[in-house]
């Protein structure tokens, strides 16, 4: 920014200036534990089948011996014939697959919102480097006090949503 934030003061709103030079993207996969709310996280140049898979296997390691369910979206890359055919070597893990505009039914686009409201929306950051800095120093501190979502609706109240409505009965 051509000139830093400016902090909130009594009566007056957070500041920012309207120009933010971006330097630089970092793509985020994360895990999220739900028995106990911690955070399998890497940061990564790109977001392909590539990256994924080496994430795949970071989890893979990081939970040996266990069957593991990965909930994921539709994104493509999921489903590449390279993770299959990874997948069908390893059956101990399983993806499920989130429906269309369903996002919301995986626990960790929950964590997704929350590191974005607190570590890297209203940030500056100078680098990619810098904003993979504050992306681990935000996981660290999250693991360190984590705990599991509790969902505050019951499966009857969340089930009707979750599935798309075909037509809207016009």
């Amino acid at each position: 920014r051509t000139a830093p934030i400016l902090p909130l003061r009594p009566g007056l709103p957070e500041k920012a200036t309207h120009d933010y030079k971006r330097n630089g993207t970092t793509t985020l996969f994360a895990a999220l534990e739900v028995a106990t709310g911690a955070v399998t996280d890497q940061c990564y140049d790109r977001h392909g089948k590539a990256e994924f898979l080496d994430f795949l296997k970071k989890v893979a390691r990081a939970y040996p011996r266990r069957e593991l369910h990965v909930v994921l979206d539709n994104y493509h890359t999921h489903k590449h014939e390279d993770i299959k055919q990874w997948l069908a070597k390893h059956p101990r893990i399983t993806l499920h697959f989130t429906p269309t505009s369903g996002s919301w039914l995986n626990l960790v686009e929950v964590f997704f919102g929350i590191i974005t409201r607190q570590a890297i929306r209203r940030g500056s950051f100078d680098s990619v480097k810098q904003l993979v800095t504050a992306i681990s120093t935000f996981i660290d501190g999250w693991n360190e006090r984590c705990h599991p979502f509790i969902w505050t609706k019951t499966a009857e109240e969340i089930l009707p949503h979750a599935t798309r409505q075909t037509s809207s009965g016009a």
